[in-house]
């Protein structure tokens, strides 16, 4: 019973040895299972079917993973420290009957006392080292191998996951080997238990804390899924079906995404997507509208046409009236005639309202200036005065028939405002002045009038296509047309801050510095 020997031996049983160093043998093992050739699928066909999910599918499987993931980060560990625990038991109960050996005379127990003592600590053996002396309690032989080596006084969690796992799955006849720290009266303690009720107590624990684990991970899989399905997947769908609304018909307004009071980056997304959709399907009715309109004027352009044909042939005919007013008046008007008519036949050429490329040249202001004073006789009731100031050598570089009709509409546009407004003393006065030498300088026009301004509503788009009339009835195409003109021939149309009336200010630099500029 209390044969004195070595302490017991620390080599790991025969089986699991020739398991871990014999492929062979560790072929034969029962948890050895051979896969079969030729059944694994490609990977482009084993993840297919994730390009099938949707949002939401996609979603809850990564939540399941991560939720999985740290199921498993808590349940390894717990699993090894239970076996630690329940070693750590064994030893300290072991402490006791080691108490009782080291009391007893010659260190010799009673075989009864000594089976009782070794059942009520659940081990094969105990040893207790006092010093160099190793005492000894058995109920029979000590096995000469031992399936693991566990030493209490040295914890470490890689060793200790890895034997818990294989106590559950690789169990052996071979007892383990714990080894304690001592107590008063001895230094070390050591004890062989049978590894069959230590694996029960572990697999049981192991379910019980696996089911738990599940239905932890179970409830925080759908808590975490049913907040980001709330928070971030339902708005980022409800996103993408008003984006494909928006594309089957920009122009509807019963299906425009609806502002979010939100602030993160959805909630800007969500009222971005709004501002967008206000905005294009805006603009595109708009031009629906225009191009309709464009149509429109193509068929009235090209009766307009006949018209202004047959208005020229009369105009040809006033050429032989001898009146001195006559004489003096039916040049202008056969002029204006041709440019109505080049005008006209161009707009059918294109097919469209864009404007040709300026022919541009030198040219005098004084003679442009000079025709844009009769535009007073538009409005003969309201006795207004045009006057132009330009120096008889002035030159601009700029096609003169498109700086005409730019011209022609701001002063229009003046004179049109002062008879709306009553205005008293009416004058519109173009002015022309040089900055720089010719060639690579630049001209100024200024047209400016005394009457009631620009109104603050009307400056935001003064220069936009039917957005920028500054009076009732008004279209909005003469600034527009007038700024793409001045644009054509590389110069800025603007409204200068007056104190009165308004003042709109055309700059056209020379060609050579232009091009310095660009």
């Amino acid at each position: 019973m209390n044969r004195p020997r070595l302490p017991f031996p620390g080599r790991p049983s025969e089986p699991a040895d020739a398991a871990q160093n014999d492929p062979a043998a560790a072929a034969a093992l029962p948890w050895h299972i051979e896969a079969p050739a030729g059944t694994t699928p490609p990977r482009a066909r084993a993840f297919a079917w994730l390009g099938r999910l949707g949002l939401s599918g996609r979603l809850f499987l990564l939540t399941v993973a991560f939720v999985v993931l740290a199921e498993i980060l808590i349940y390894v560990p717990a699993v090894a420290t239970y076996r630690l625990s329940r070693l750590s038991d064994r030893v300290a109960a072991a402490r006791v009957a080691a108490l009782v050996l080291n009391a007893a005379p010659e260190g010799q127990v009673p075989e009864e006392t000594a089976r009782r003592l070794l059942m009520g600590v659940g081990a094969r053996a105990i040893a207790v080292r006092v010093g160099e002396t190793w005492r000894y309690l058995t109920d029979g032989p000590v096995p000469s191998a031992v399936a693991e080596t566990v030493d209490l006084r040295q914890r470490g969690l890689t060793g200790s996951v890895g034997g818990a796992f294989r106590t559950l799955f690789l169990p052996t006849e071979a007892p383990i080997r714990a080894i304690g720290p001592g107590q008063d009266g001895f230094d070390a303690v050591e004890v062989l238990l049978d590894e069959g009720p230590l694996r029960a107590a572990l697999t049981d624990f192991s379910l019980r804390l696996l089911v738990a684990c599940l239905i932890i991970a179970v409830l925080a899989a759908g808590l975490v899924f049913f907040v980001l399905q709330r928070a971030i997947v339902r708005p980022v769908v409800r996103l993408a079906r008003d984006i494909a609304a928006f594309a089957d018909d920009p122009e509807r307004t019963d299906r425009l995404a609806r502002r979010s009071a939100r602030t993160d980056e959805i909630g800007q997304a969500e009222n971005a997507l709004a501002r967008m959709q206000v905005a294009l399907g805006g603009e595109l009715r708009q031009r629906r509208r225009l191009a309709e309109l464009g149509l429109s004027v193509s068929k009235i352009n090209h009766e307009l046409r006949n018209l202004l044909t047959t208005a020229q042939l009369l105009g040809d005919r006033l050429e032989s009236v001898s009146d001195p007013l006559v004489q003096r008046v039916a040049p202008r008007l056969v002029e204006t005639l041709d440019r109505a008519i080049r005008f006209c036949e161009a707009t059918l050429a294109y097919g469209r309202a864009t404007e040709p490329n300026p022919q541009r040249r030198m040219v005098a202001l004084a003679p442009l200036f000079e025709e844009l004073t009769d535009l007073a006789d538009l409005m003969p009731a309201a006795r207004i005065r045009v006057e132009a100031r330009a120096a008889p050598d002035l030159e601009i570089d700029a096609d003169p028939e498109q700086l005409l009709r730019a011209l022609t509409n701001l002063v229009r546009n003046a004179v049109q405002a002062h008879a709306a407004a009553r205005t008293a003393d009416g004058t519109v006065l173009i002015e022309g002045v040089r900055v720089g030498p010719p060639g690579t300088g630049s001209v100024t026009i200024l047209v400016t009038d005394n009457g009631p301004g620009v109104p603050e509503r009307a400056k935001s788009n003064l220069f936009a296509a039917f957005q920028g009339s500054t009076r009732a009835g008004g279209t909005g195409l003469g600034l527009a047309i007038a700024s793409e003109l001045v644009r054509l021939n590389g110069g800025t149309l603007c409204l200068d801050e007056t104190a009165n009336g308004a003042r709109f200010r055309i700059v056209i630099p020379d060609r050579a510095a232009g091009v310095k500029a660009a």
